[in-house]
């Protein structure tokens, strides 16, 4: 990556390149150059507009020896997680696939009073609370303190932590050993993977399963979902890389779920290969081959992904100067880390969108990192009665246009930007 270096560690004080986190071979091959940016949840306060701001690249590359997609790691997650912004209680469908998720796994693994479910980077409780009202034990594991907090106000007992070996041995010594251990969207916010997945290792009780959500890399491929790449998602994985992830620390993957969430998802289910009450399932062989027959064990599938985004930029850039130089008015809703992503990416500011609303009132009165675009709230929209609403986090659009259907009464419409420009 030219003679750039990071701050952090994991090898990313190698001037003329860097190694891969999972297997350490040298990276060379990229998958898409996004640029500079800032990081996407740091959010600009009234205070700070006439400050520096700083930035970096977006390049993200893939491994020639385990095919892991990645950044290089220019922050270290002390900076970025200490206080967050995300409360991932504001958005009500994903507080819904977590009761969902807790039904589930409460009847399947026959999870009760006697039971103890783990996870790892709570949040503020958004799914715990669900495994609490059904008298489950529970332990969140949340290195944001603030949004920490938040989780045992509500009931939910938090330990307010970054995860790997060393909290592992901790926590087992302080809590004991889950019969349930799970993170939903972490694992591609870990720079450290063989710390952090050796200490789920560490950390499970002997019959117990490990489920994780992230992210899959071939909807992010076939959906053009370049704006979850941030440099705040360290990793993107496909379920061939993820496999071999946790294989190496003696966790067996026997169940996988494809999930519609965050523009499609996976859902891994594992346990101590040891373990062998539970065999290793269809969907695990069917996944593994679908992608293989895809190409993903090949560097040439990667190649064609940096074109791909430029051309949906190119769309969105050209539906954004036609509405303008309509005369339009035109708005965001939303200010997720995707969003920024897009706007930085793109050079969206103020000439594009007059501003745009949040539910988070953490981020209201702020402005978007880089393109310092003023954060609202959702009321604003109703106030301006703007003709095109771009919707920034478009995993969400059927809630966003449900809790939005008023804009109808003026003529207004709603637009997502990814796979590529939609008037909904």
């Amino acid at each position: 990556m030219d003679d750039t270096t990071g701050s952090g560690t994991q090898g990313s004080e190698l001037p003329q390149g860097f190694a891969c986190r999972f297997c350490g071979a040298p990276l060379v091959h990229s998958f898409v150059d996004l640029g500079m940016s800032p990081l996407c949840q740091t959010h600009i306060a009234p205070h700070q507009l006439h400050e520096m701001e700083a930035f970096f690249p977006l390049h993200a590359y893939v491994c020639d020896q385990c095919f892991l997609v990645q950044l290089q790691e220019f922050v270290s997650p002390q900076e970025i997680f200490t206080e967050y912004a995300y409360f991932s209680s504001y958005s009500t469908s994903w507080v819904e696939h977590a009761r969902r998720y807790a039904e589930m796994a409460c009847a399947r693994f026959g999870l009760g009073a006697h039971s103890k479910v783990m996870e790892i980077a709570s949040n503020d409780g958004y799914l715990l609370q669900h495994f609490v009202a059904g008298g489950v034990p529970v332990l969140g594991i949340e290195p944001a303190a603030n949004v920490a907090e938040v989780a045992i106000a509500k009931g939910v007992p938090t330990t307010s932590r970054f995860f790997g070996v060393a909290t592992a041995k901790a926590i087992r010594e302080e809590h004991g050993q889950p019969d349930l251990l799970l993170g939903n969207n972490v694992l591609a916010h870990v720079p450290d993977l063989n710390d952090f997945v050796a200490g789920m290792k560490v950390l499970l009780g002997p019959r117990g399963v490990i489920t994780m959500e992230f992210p899959h890399l071939q909807r992010l491929m076939a959906e053009n979902q370049f704006d979850t790449i941030y440099h705040e998602h360290f990793s993107y994985f496909s379920f061939v890389a993820v496999e071999k992830v946790f294989a190496r620390h003696g966790i067996t993957l026997f169940d996988v779920e494809e999930l519609p969430t965050h523009g499609g998802s996976l859902r891994i289910y594992g346990r101590h290969t040891e373990n062998g009450d539970l065999p290793v399932g269809e969907r695990v062989t069917a996944l593994r081959d679908r992608e293989i027959a895809d190409g993903f064990l090949t560097v040439e599938r990667y190649r064609a992904f940096g074109e791909q985004v430029k051309e949906t930029k190119r769309k969105l850039l050209a539906f954004l100067i036609d509405a303008k130089n309509r005369g339009k008015r035109v708005v965001g809703y939303g200010a997720p880390g995707k969003g920024n992503t897009l706007l930085n990416y793109c050079g969206i500011r103020t000439d594009f969108l007059d501003f745009t609303v949040d539910a988070n009132p953490y981020k209201q009165g702020k402005f978007t990192p880089g393109t310092r675009i003023p954060i609202l709230a959702p009321e604003a929209i109703r106030e301006a009665k703007p003709d095109y609403i771009l919707i920034l986090p478009w995993n969400l659009k059927d809630e966003i246009t449900a809790l939005g259907s008023y804009v109808a009464e003026w003529g207004g419409k709603f637009v997502v930007p990814i796979p590529e420009v939609k008037i909904l």
